[in-house]
């Protein structure tokens, strides 16, 4: 899916200090809009938009802007919750379930001259996991675990939680600064220096920490992930796709497509769907033949406030299947497994 809030999850939590494959490429279309025509109007209505709501309907196109209130408080809390399961050779079955709360909120300062000045706060972080019929949690709102490594966690994420951001966005959705990154850098090595004791790890930690959290990191994903709308608008019923690399060598595409379903009541729903076709392959090594098969499909929506351009919810689950089979001709073993993560910001309380 768009990088909408995976992106935006793993940069305020510490799974984003794993260095993990990043997509290498980044491809827009959109099927009934031509350069020239689509940007005359995208400029049409980014001037209509003065009088009228933040996303604003021109000669059919919808235009996303923003009109935020100095003085408001505008919230983006992403609840994300996973569920694994894995069939083995025997036929059973073990699952696994995890989910996390990263709570955030956008603090608008001023407007001057179509330029915000926005106070990101980092409110509180919640981490639990589910297996074997154990649950454990982390939430920085809670009592610090008594677990040794749950207790790295919670501080980690309590050095990283109850910071603010102070960011300059322009009415367009383009962020142009992000700053205040040093005081969490301080929190987040004094954390560290205390519940990190080999030097080595510790250094690690902080170094992938600052490489994944910071200004330019943070600046583009927030500058994509806000605006959900194609820059040069959208008509009722068209279709856009995003493509980019889910292998860091580019041989495997996700493409996530995007359909303008419907205004209504002042709200946009935007029907997300897409994924990973199917792929297999085979492989013989000294008599024995492994097969492999994957597939990843995602489906969900987004709706937006017409009247300020912020996001009102976003729900979309992927769904990853795989399965592995080994076989020499006389016996065979195969093991299945399912992922199924969904993301949903602002949800209903």
């Amino acid at each position: 899916m768009k990088k909408y809030t995976l992106v935006l999850l793993a940069a305020l939590s510490l799974s984003a200090c794993k260095k993990e494959a990043t997509s290498q490429s980044k491809a827009t279309s959109s099927d009934s809009l031509s350069g020239g025509a689509a940007s005359d109007s995208a400029t049409t209505s980014l001037a209509a938009s003065l009088e009228g709501p933040a996303i604003t309907e021109i000669n059919g196109l919808y235009v996303q802007t923003f009109k935020l209130t100095p003085g408001q408080t505008y919230p983006l809390t992403t609840y994300q919750r996973n569920v694994q399961s894995m069939v083995g050779p025997d036929g059973k079955t073990q699952r696994a379930t995890s989910n996390s709360t990263d709570e955030m909120s956008f603090t608008v300062n001023d407007l001057n001259q179509g330029l915000y000045g926005i106070t990101i706060n980092l409110l509180g972080k919640s981490n639990s996991q589910t297996a074997g019929g154990k649950t454990v949690s982390v939430d920085t709102k809670g009592k610090e675990p008594e677990d040794p490594q749950l207790r790295v966690m919670w501080h980690m994420n309590r050095a990283l939680t109850g910071n603010k951001l102070q960011m300059k966005m322009k009415t367009s959705g383009e962020v142009l600064s992000i700053g205040g990154f040093e005081p969490i850098y301080k929190k987040i090595t004094q954390a560290a220096t205390t519940q990190i004791k080999d030097e080595a790890q510790r250094a690690d930690f902080i170094k992938s920490f600052k490489e994944s959290f910071n200004e330019n990191t943070i600046k583009e994903q927030f500058t994509k992930n806000l605006m959900v709308l194609p820059k040069a608008g959208a008509k009722l019923g068209q279709k856009w796709s995003e493509t980019e690399n889910a292998a860091p060598d580019g041989s495997v595409k996700l493409t996530t497509n995007f359909t303008l379903e419907k205004v209504e009541n002042g709200i946009l729903t935007i029907k997300v769907d897409g994924g990973i076709p199917k792929k297999e392959d085979t492989k013989t090594n000294e008599g024995v033949t492994h097969q492999i098969s994957s597939e990843l499909s995602q489906t969900g929506s987004v709706t937006l406030d017409q009247a300020t351009g912020w996001i009102k919810n976003q729900s979309v689950s992927v769904k990853t299947t795989q399965s592995q089979t080994l076989s020499d001709g006389k016996q065979k073993e195969t093991m299945k497994s399912e992922s199924i993560s969904t993301v949903i910001v602002n949800p209903d309380k």
